[in-house]
């Protein structure tokens, strides 16, 4: 959603809203991506009415969700959503023909190469740029699903049940899909655009109408005073998340464009200025780059609960929660008082991702493959790697700090409040200090504001690490995330 420099991405999808683009002064391909969404949401709301699982079989509604998302797809990015189609066509060929202890292996080197040769590509005709809406995207998107589906095929067939974690059984697929439930879920029209990615199971469930059942009957209603399993309607949920995606873009139309991130890199503004100035402006600037964001993963998650997709089930209060799919929580990622916090509200889909393919996985070095994934899954963009890399540091010594220090701070209300408001400042700190080089992009303008903030961040955490013991991570310890459980609830529990 970023604005950009003219590029032939833009003119690669339809050129039928030319003329609202002139209009509204809006780049034509992230007008032809708000229509997309907003004719999705109204196209989910159909979908959920009048192709209701009650009264249309599971192939009606896969085919409607694969046609409707493939033209979605042509109309945003034309033939480049070729792209697209042949990572998952051929995806669908190795899912049927490797062998199942190499399903997974293949499935990820096909999918994660695929996709670095399309970034390495966007890089000669973008020149480090600021990016546009492309199709790279979906692609992104696509790789994560086909990634997934390939490791939970894997533990499902060839594996044994006491090899697994707790979620790896839960989310093991016996049975490989067909061919339609396969595009279905990897090109449907309420997540091919903007996501979210989701599990195979979930997705599945819902075509076939067991979503929403499957949560109500964990529940007794009996006790609760009701004498039926009750139905609830996604659209109170719906409407909060417009309201928010609604602000989130006319945040990003004035204030976004009021802070633009050049300036932190400014000669004349780095000359002129204090550190202190420098860092509060950086923090103005990342602020201001977050909208965007709310704005395209909010209406995502919106366009799937229109649809009856994203229930994730009923609290202590009786309250239905439609957050299985959300993205994001703004509130936790503005009140975060820690960096594993922050990272746990921020693209939770993704986090979800990396934890199911990587950290759950990897043999060592769980913590750093994780980041090192993460970058590579987001582009070849230098300042990617320069986050990730400072995003490794300060999660280890956000660790040590707390492991060593916190409890300290929790005998008393004032000294626990003085620990929480300190953690608080440093922490949205710390991630505008790392996240900075995401949004530069290139090398030249990275190095030029951290030497303008005398790397202090990076000195921080190399001191952290050199005191402090660091205890070795054990991912036993770890619940496993439920991908079939409600996020906001489980954050709340934390607490």
């Amino acid at each position: 959603m970023a604005a950009a420099a003219a590029t032939p991405y833009r003119t690669t999808g339809s050129t039928l809203l030319h003329p609202v683009s002139e209009l509204l002064g809006i780049p034509l391909d992230q007008v032809n991506f708000v229509a997309c969404q907003l004719f999705a949401l109204l196209a989910a709301f159909w979908f959920r009415l009048y192709l209701s699982p009650n009264h249309t079989s599971s192939t009606v509604r896969h085919a409607f969700a694969t046609i409707f998302g493939v033209y979605f797809a042509i109309f945003c990015f034309g033939w480049y959503s070729i792209h697209i189609f042949v990572l998952v066509v051929t995806s669908y060929g190795i899912m049927n023909m490797a062998s199942i202890p190499n399903i997974h292996r293949y499935s990820f080197m096909t999918a994660m190469g695929y996709l670095t040769l399309c970034h390495v590509s966007r890089i000669y005709i973008f020149h480090y740029g600021i990016l546009t809406t492309d199709f790279s995207g979906p692609l992104m998107i696509v790789t994560q699903k086909i990634t997934t589906l390939a490791f939970q095929v894997h533990d499902g067939i060839g594996r044994k049940a006491e090899e697994l974690t707790t979620e790896q059984n839960q989310l093991a697929i016996k049975l490989k899909p067909s061919l339609l439930e396969y595009l279905s879920y990897q090109l449907n029209f309420m997540s091919i655009i903007a996501g979210p990615y989701s599990n195979y199971k979930d997705y599945i469930a819902f075509i076939e109408g067991r979503h929403v059942q499957m949560k109500l009957l964990e529940v007794s209603w009996k006790q609760r005073g009701h004498e039926k399993i009750p139905d609830p309607s996604p659209v109170g949920a719906v409407l909060h998340k417009l309201c928010i995606a609604l602000v989130s873009l006319l945040l990003f139309l004035t204030y976004t464009k009021s802070f633009p991130v050049t300036y932190i890199v400014d000669s004349q503004f780095i000359n002129k200025s204090t550190f202190w100035s420098r860092l509060g402006f950086l923090y103005v600037v990342m602020q201001s780059s977050k909208p965007k964001y709310y704005f395209a993963w909010t209406l995502g998650d919106a366009i799937n609960n229109a649809a009856g997709y994203g229930f994730s089930g009923v609290d202590e209060k009786g309250n239905f929660h439609w957050d299985l799919l959300s993205n994001l929580n703004i509130w936790n990622i503005e009140m975060a008082t820690s960096f594993k916090m922050y990272l746990e509200n921020w693209n939770i889909q993704t986090s979800a991702w990396l934890k199911r393919v990587c950290y759950d996985r990897a043999p060592w070095y769980p913590t750093a493959l994780t980041f090192l994934l993460s970058a590579l899954w987001h582009g070849v963009y230098p300042g990617y790697y320069f986050t990730f890399i400072t995003g490794i540091l300060m999660t280890l010594a956000a660790r040590a700090i707390r492991n060593n220090c916190r409890h300290f701070f929790i005998s008393s209300k004032p000294l626990k409040l003085s620990y929480d408001v300190a953690t608080w400042l440093v922490t949205q700190l710390a991630v505008c200090y790392t996240v900075a080089p995401f949004v530069l992009l290139a090398v030249e303008p990275t190095i030029k504001l951290y030497k303008s903030l005398y790397f202090h961040m990076h000195i921080l955490c190399v001191l952290v690490l050199l005191v402090l013991q660091v205890k070795p991570e054990d991912k036993r310890r770890q619940p496993p995330v439920q991908g079939t459980q409600n996020s906001s609830i489980n954050n709340k529990k934390q607490k």
